[in-house]
């Protein structure tokens, strides 16, 4: 682990967007392989393995979580601190939880289902609806999840791993996140029929 560690440091200070985006595209798209090889509904085992699912996880974590979780991570430690505080005392570790849960992660998650919406190819209106329907119960299930873990990365976890360590612990939430996303489109794709049968 030592030794993956001074590789991923060495490539993070020589390539770091390119290291950010291989590295968090890669955990997304293993979160979704588990969501899909252990959560699988029925028409998904018939169907087979969906690699173009795989691949819509793996370029949502590196085209766009890894330069925006980056960015988020530098200004939380750089710009949110409370006035007459030491930059690494514990009422500004709790102060940035705060700002990442109640700031990002109420816009996050509708960015997620609605990106994920747009890479599956359907319109602007099935995005409004997939994240009208799963906004609310995805963001209380991250706020059971993430402040504690936030408060031990905050706190010590250096700067430039931070991103890596919440790309970790991430397998797991883009496992649940790819099962979300996976049984929204399921129900989207299901057609209303008329019973009993319309006469035409």
């Amino acid at each position: 682990m030592s030794g993956f560690l001074k590789s991923y440091t060495s490539a993070l200070k020589k390539y770091p967007k390119t290291t950010n985006a291989l590295m968090t595209g890669s955990l997304f798209g293993l979160g979704d392989a588990i969501a899909q090889v252990a959560f699988p509904d029925q028409q998904r085992k018939s169907e087979g393995y969906d690699i173009k699912r795989t691949l819509r996880s793996v370029a949502y974590g590196s085209l766009f979580f890894s330069f925006v979780g980056d960015k988020w991570y530098k200004f939380l430690n750089n710009k949110i601190r409370l006035p007459h505080r030491p930059i690494n005392h514990w009422s500004n570790t709790v102060c940035r939880v705060g700002v990442d849960q109640l700031g990002f992660s109420p816009i996050g998650v509708p960015l997620y289902f609605g990106i994920m919406t747009i890479l599956e190819g359907r319109n602007i209106d099935e995005a409004r609806t997939r994240i009208s329907d799963n906004w609310w119960p995805t963001l209380v299930t991250n706020w059971a999840v993430w402040p504690a873990f936030q408060l031990v990365n905050f706190s010590l976890v250096p700067l430039s791993h931070r991103l890596l360590a919440v790309n970790v612990v991430s397998i797991f939430w883009n496992t649940f996140l790819s099962y979300k996303n996976s049984r929204a489109t399921r129900e989207g794709d299901k057609v209303l029929v008329n019973y009993p049968p319309a006469p035409e």
